[in-house]
């Protein structure tokens, strides 16, 4: 099991995967917006998408939980 955490204060821009998805190291979970700069937040490693804590519009704190993968 492996957390997503944010590394920055940011908006969440867009949320790409679901709960239930099957991700590979490198795939983009969601898009973060920072000073008018998207940021990609990439999968560490494959697995599957057990829990998505964030959604579209909310705002979050560096070290708050995006995902977790199993």
């Amino acid at each position: 099991m492996a957390e997503v955490l944010a590394e920055m204060v940011a908006g969440v821009r867009k949320v790409i995967v679901q709960e239930g998805d099957t991700v590979s190291e490198g795939d983009t979970l969601v898009i973060l917006e920072s000073m008018k700069m998207e940021i990609p937040v990439l999968c560490e490693e494959s697995g599957v998408v057990a829990r998505i804590g964030v959604a579209e519009g909310d705002t979050v704190q560096e070290g708050d939980l995006i995902a977790v993968i199993e």
